[in-house]
């Protein structure tokens, strides 16, 4: 148990919500104690929107619990259990390398899970070992919070400790646990464990449960397991849609890294393109392109047909009438996302009203940017700065015809130009987490303990839509001759 008196005055207020399901969807589980923990990087603000204070976290003891050697008063100290498809097979999974502290109540009253991952073995390990190393959990901290600034909806880290403990992968690495903090850790992979392993019962209970926590105007609607599932399909639209408009590629879009809540999770072979190619892919493992960023939309509703999957024994007691209805649900998710896709490339073109060519318009601009491999952030940022660079994509016959198309467009909504220009800045980044970027980041933190280019980026990142003078390298793609990128698990 904690020593209250060194850890109970950073301002925990913890709950256990999720430990009044059954016993079926966790495990508790014994701490797995590192030898000498070190803080390497807090996030101030965050703590701050927790109700934590920095500086008491900071304290030597208070580390103990990001390095999972102590629990705060009334930690949950659980693992979660869950069941899903990783690459279309379906596995038994759980949190074999995480375990959650529990859910901190803020000074506004909301409530978010805190999660320490990478803090050892647990019931689900399998054969891992549980930990994490240095490189991937900085990753996470500096992906994450970058999203987060992007306004796109995402799990944030609060802390990475070094755990004074090596781990074996292809070579001998520093080990790490990132402190995480999510709206939940509920996903379409823990209603998947619930229909394959669990009863009606379980089920159910799992199912009123994420209605209240994430969906409570839905418990009063005529069938509340339906309208669930319909709540979760326009988050996930949303939540693609907007990785589609900012060039992200999560990599790994497997059930369990499916939020209920909405959120992007599970940070592993994730990058932001710099090349606009709808076939992209970074992930070491994902040889077929499954996860491509061309394929996330597609690959979303696959998911979301698992998780109608999963409810349909709640939906009707007649399985043929249960599908049926579940599957005119699904049917409207292609509606979902291209609506919410098209508002977002509206803004990014300045188009403040809607015309039925404006698809087209889109459509014709990527078709240029692919053809002539144009920078897709660059690309969007120099059209809402109104400069033209010089290179293929600017020079080409296919963007000037495309330009004069865009410019009558702009003309004939009747917006003054300054408005125009004020929208596609708020809408377009002038900085995102270039891989290049982010490799050196890591290199010089995991190699020479050196965070100070890891904070630097940050700083940049803290505010992309502005481009300080001092911040313009970040903007600055990666040279032609670095070759294909590729990232992993990070396991």
């Amino acid at each position: 148990m904690a020593k209250e008196k060194n850890i109970g005055n950073a301002g925990w207020h913890l709950e256990n919500s999720y430990k009044t399901l059954p016993s079926f969807f966790y495990s508790e589980i014994e701490l797995n104690p590192v030898s000498e923990p070190e803080l390497v990087i807090l996030n101030d603000a965050l703590a701050k929107e927790l109700g934590l204070d920095a500086d008491v976290l900071r304290n030597e003891h208070v580390v103990d619990v990001f390095a999972g050697n102590e629990m705060p008063k009334n930690g949950a100290q659980i693992a979660q259990a869950y069941a899903g498809h990783q690459f279309g097979y379906f596995n038994m999974l759980g949190d074999g390398r995480a375990l959650l502290v529990g859910e901190q109540i803020t000074p506004d009253g909301d409530r978010f899970d805190l999660q320490l991952k990478g803090s050892g073995r647990t019931p689900y390990s399998r054969q891992g070992d549980g930990r994490a190393a240095l490189g991937p959990m900085l990753r996470e901290y500096i992906i994450s919070e970058a999203m987060h600034a992007l306004g796109i909806p995402t799990s944030r880290s609060l802390a990475v400790v070094k755990t004074g403990e090596p781990v074996y992968r292809e070579t001998v690495l520093d080990g790490a646990i990132l402190t995480r903090v999510a709206a939940s850790h509920i996903r379409v992979a823990t209603f998947q464990y619930a229909a394959k392993f669990g009863s009606y019962e379980q089920l159910k209970e799992l199912a009123d449960y994420t209605i209240d926590r994430h969906y409570p105007e839905v418990a009063q609607e005529e069938n509340p397991y339906l309208a669930l599932f319909e709540k979760v399909m326009e988050r996930q639209a949303s939540l693609v849609a907007r990785w589609q408009l900012f060039g992200f590629i999560h990599g790994v879009m497997n059930t369990d890294n499916v939020t209920i809540s909405g959120e992007t999770i599970d940070y592993g072979p994730c990058a932001f393109m710099d090349t606009y190619k709808q076939d992209t892919v970074f992930s070491s493992i994902d040889t077929q392109g499954r996860y491509a960023y061309g394929n996330q939309p597609q690959i979303t509703g696959w998911n979301l047909a698992r998780f109608a999957e999963s409810l349909l024994p709640l939906i009707h007691e007649d399985p043929e009438q249960a599908v049926e209805m579940a599957q005119e649900k699904l049917e409207q998710y292609p509606n979902y996302f291209y609506a919410v896709w098209l508002q977002g490339m509206r803004a990014k073109l300045g188009l403040v009203t809607e015309e039925a060519e404006d698809s087209q318009l889109v459509k014709a601009l990527q078709e240029a940017m692919e053809k002539y491999e144009a920078d897709y952030t660059n690309t969007f940022r120099a059209l809402a700065e109104n400069s033209r660079p010089v290179n293929l994509f600017f020079s080409s016959s296919e963007f000037k015809e495309w330009e004069q198309k865009w410019h009558e467009r702009l003309g004939n909504q009747g917006t003054s130009l300054e408005d125009v220009s004020d929208l596609m800045l708020r809408s377009n980044p002038a900085i995102i987490p270039r891989n290049h970027r982010v490799e050196e980041a890591l290199e010089a933190a995991v190699e020479n303990a050196d965070y100070t280019v890891m904070q630097q980026l940050l700083e940049a990142l803290a505010d992309p839509y502005k481009l300080a003078a001092e911040h313009k390298h970040y903007a600055e793609p990666p040279d032609k001759g670095c070759g294909p990128y590729r990232t992993y698990c990070g396991t």
